[in-house]
């Protein structure tokens, strides 16, 4: 008797695995013949055609529910996540700053037309108030061009840094977001920017790595992703969104609700005026030793040079030594 003569027929294994296709379609790969019911073609056709017989990840209208927010934040984060993961991409330096900061060219054309204005009706006070901010944002040009020369030295180094790849990212939009995007690009280097869904249209800076701008339906998974692989944070003058930011990862450091990077603030005459940390240390507010969570800076080869230093001080160089500026 063989060893497998004790087995039925039904204990048997088969002799080859099942095909993954069938030889036999099964009885619901059939629709109901029209010869058995005239109207159930039509029938059917009526349910395939509803909303409620799509696949839930295939109802885009239900994804915009109330109740699936959960699910469209889980979503948001593991884009972001699975992207950056995939391609190395190990540190950012984030740089943020007004919108509203131009290169000089466009500050100038924006200044000589208020000026212009202004020549056709000198008592008009709208337009002398509207030439004085065009006269201090046209100052204010050179820190996109120091915004631009930082961009550039990231991208030289972004393949020099210990564990992975260091990118440059900002906020996707203008103004000195897009300098420092628009320098990692004038070295051929890739760059990443963050983008916000508004209710007014808006588009995202030329200088963007394409396969690098995303696109943030909520705020707060893109503040996420702004400090989950931050190195550093550049500030330069800014309004609301770069005081919102800058002052989101002062409390994250004061907390040590993460730990502390270097935060470095471009512009020092402007920052004395728009942040007195000296007030709020003398008001009790917070302490002394919370002055020290940033600095300043004037140009884009001691911004880098100062992140270098930082790092070595803790003990954690960000590059091989000896490596500088480019």
């Amino acid at each position: 008797m063989g060893a497998d003569d004790s087995l039925s027929s039904h204990d048997r294994p088969s002799r080859y695995p099942p095909r993954s296709d069938r030889h036999l379609s099964l009885p619901a790969a059939r629709p109901k013949s029209s010869s058995d019911d005239p109207n159930a073609p039509e029938a059917l056709k009526r349910i395939l055609a509803s909303q409620s017989y799509r696949e839930a990840d295939q109802d885009l209208d239900f994804l915009q529910e109330k109740e699936t927010r959960g699910l469209r934040l889980q979503l948001e984060y593991l884009r972001a996540e699975t992207l950056l993961r995939e391609n190395n991409i190990a540190h950012t330096i984030v740089v943020f700053g007004s919108t509203r900061i131009d290169e000089t060219r466009a500050a100038e054309r924006r200044l000589a037309d208020c000026a212009r204005k202004l020549a056709e009706d000198p008592a008009n006070a709208s337009l002398r108030q509207q030439h004085a901010i065009a006269e201090r944002l046209r100052e204010k040009s050179r820190y996109y061009e120091i915004a631009r020369e930082f961009g550039r030295i990231v991208g030289r180094m972004a393949d020099c840094s210990y564990g992975g790849r260091t990118m440059i990212m900002t906020g996707g939009g203008p103004g000195i977001m897009e300098a420092a995007n628009r320098g990692a690009h004038d070295v051929g280097a890739p760059s990443i920017g963050l983008n916000i869904s508004l209710p007014h249209e808006q588009f995202p800076n030329p200088y963007i790595t394409p396969e690098f701008c995303l696109k943030f339906r909520y705020f707060a998974l893109r503040k996420l992703h702004f400090m989950l692989r931050a190195r550093a944070l550049v500030v330069f003058p800014g309004g609301y969104g770069t005081m919102d930011e800058l002052f989101e990862i002062l409390e994250l450091s004061q907390t040590r609700k993460m730990p502390p990077v270097p935060v470095i603030l471009v512009g020092e005459p402007y920052w004395r005026r728009a942040f007195d940390p000296e007030f709020l240390v003398d008001e009790g507010v917070i302490d002394p030793e919370d002055r020290e969570l940033f600095w300043f800076s004037e140009s884009a080869e001691a911004i880098w040079r100062d992140i270098l230093r930082w790092y070595e001080l803790k003990g954690e160089p960000f590059c091989p030594s000896g490596i500088e500026a480019p």
